[in-house]
């Protein structure tokens, strides 16, 4: 059964660092080499793996997916809210990552992001953490 993450968000679109969970939870399995894949089982959300030093990134990341993508453009689809189902469609809806000596193994700044597209809502995020052999 994988661990659960609740996320709660307070805007229509907002990205939320999750990093610090995904380590807690491997830490409670002591797993200490493997892989971690975080899962979002929503159609309007996603996951990515972006930096996580500057606020400015993410502002600038949610800019241009909403100038690429706007919440306004004529869709469709009757519940309103197809720039959410493209916007978690084209970020994806999973990330894996190694795990090596009980540790994420992220480049420098790397952080995992919870990618809200049609909020605010209570969300959530699976982990499942596999172990394997040391390489």
């Amino acid at each position: 059964m994988p661990f659960e993450i609740r996320i709660h968000t307070n805007a229509r679109c907002q990205m939320v660092d999750i990093t610090s969970q995904v380590q807690r939870i491997v830490e409670e399995t002591r797993t200490q080499n493997g892989l971690v894949t975080v899962f979002v089982p929503h159609t309007t959300a996603g996951i990515t793996i972006q930096e996580n030093a500057d606020p400015d990134v993410v502002s600038d990341l949610l800019m241009e997916l909403e100038r690429i993508v706007p919440f306004e453009d004529g869709y469709r689809h009757i519940e309103g809210n197809s720039a959410a189902h493209i916007k978690s469609s084209l970020l994806g809806h999973s990330v894996q990552v190694i795990l090596e000596q009980g540790r994420l193994m992220f480049g420098t700044w790397q952080g995992i992001y919870f990618c809200e597209f049609d909020g605010p809502r209570h969300r959530r995020a699976w982990v499942k953490v596999v172990e394997t052999g040391v390489v």
